[in-house]
């Protein structure tokens, strides 16, 4: 029987009550799948009363302390050890837990399990991959805020665990990985981006050259790299955008719905059902291909264990979706392959690199 997922109670906006709705979800959506809640036993407890869950499916591991969505993660987790957090991702470095689940502190997440679990072997530095709907297929972002300060090889080793990531999560054949720029010529952008360019150009991957921020959204690439300070400032911008155009799009359908109902000198304002059923379905289907909730979180690639970072808004669709990623990653061993692919890629590419760059780049 495989190790559970622990899941931390406490962490995001909605804890605990969200936490505990996706989580007790998640059980009855996912056959044999069992849950390691960790937190504060009392509210747990209460919240399993409340949703009248009795089920074995999902057992909880004490934590006293709460790491705040706004305290420095390196403090908080230095001074926090009986946090949920903390224990959740001991409960991994232990092997106790197969996978950890947490739409907590995201600094907080990344500080402690870097100090828990350590990275992969091959890996030099973890990152974190989303998910962003454009189209047919996910466009994954790596990295969106671990990593801010990154090398060249960084992130070529992004582009190597992206890809697996969005062939065995995802089903994308054979991912194309664009590297974010300024511009599409090779000779682009500041240092960073010219060394990684010529990096990514002998590394074997499908390597589609640069990618300017406005080709993210246009299908240009699967797997698009950057730094995590760049992608971060990307992620919320798309959020940001997302959900100001799809209130104005609201907004313009029940403006045309009010309109097309007063022509139509109907009494109540209603719409005929047909048109109205059709306005409602439009906005649902366009908003679910700009909801977090549905690929429910972010996995932190590079560490020597299953981390899912979660939206700190996330309710329990959120949370049940991120369980779902984490079974499926542990499932696959998706560290294993990336630990693969990364010791066969250090060979041929960025122990080569470094030796002709030794002296220009600094650790």
């Amino acid at each position: 029987m495989s190790s559970p997922i622990a899941v931390d109670a406490m962490g995001g906006d909605r804890a605990p009550a969200e936490v505990v709705r996706g989580a007790i979800r998640a059980v009855e959506e996912m056959e044999g799948l069992r849950l390691e809640l960790v937190g504060s036993e009392s509210d747990i407890h209460s919240e399993f009363e409340a949703a009248g869950f009795k089920g074995e499916s999902i057992t909880v591991v004490p934590a006293s302390e709460v790491v705040g969505m706004g305290e420095g993660p390196v403090e908080a987790v230095r001074n926090k050890k009986d946090s949920s957090i903390v224990v959740g991702l001991e409960r991994v470095r232990d092997g106790e837990a197969s996978a950890f689940v947490s739409a907590g502190n995201t600094g907080a997440c990344v500080a402690a399990a870097s100090l828990l679990l350590r990275t992969l072997p091959e890996a030099r530095k973890a990152g974190i991959a989303v998910e962003l709907k454009v189209g047919e297929k996910p466009l994954i972002l790596m990295d969106v805020g671990a990593n801010v300060e990154a090398r060249p090889e960084h992130l070529v080793q992004y582009g190597v665990m992206a890809s697996l990531y969005a062939s065995r999560i995802h089903g994308v054949e054979n991912p194309s990985v664009g590297l974010l720029n300024i511009g599409e010529e090779g000779a682009k952008g500041n240092r960073l981006a010219k060394e990684t360019h010529d990096l990514f150009a002998s590394s074997g991957l499908n390597f589609q050259g640069n990618v300017e921020a406005g080709e993210l959204f246009r299908g240009r690439c699967d797997v698009a790299v950057c730094d995590g300070f760049t992608g971060n400032i990307v992620l919320k911008m798309a959020e940001g955008l997302a959900e100001r155009l799809f209130r104005i799009f609201k907004e313009g359908a029940e403006e045309v719905i009010s309109g097309a109902a007063r022509i139509s000198g109907s009494a109540d304002g209603a719409l005929a059902p047909e048109l109205e059923k059709l306005v409602q379905s439009s906005l649902a289907d366009l908003g679910s291909k700009i909801d977090y909730a549905e690929s429910g979180g972010a996995p932190l690639l590079g560490v020597d264990g299953t981390v899912i970072i979660s939206h700190g808004r996330s309710g329990a669709k959120a949370i049940s979706n991120a369980i779902r990623t984490a079974n499926k990653m542990a499932e696959v061993d998706i560290n294993g392959l990336i630990v693969q692919n990364l010791r066969a890629f250090s060979k041929q590419s960025v122990s080569a690199w470094n030796a002709g760059t030794e002296e220009t780049v600094e650790d």
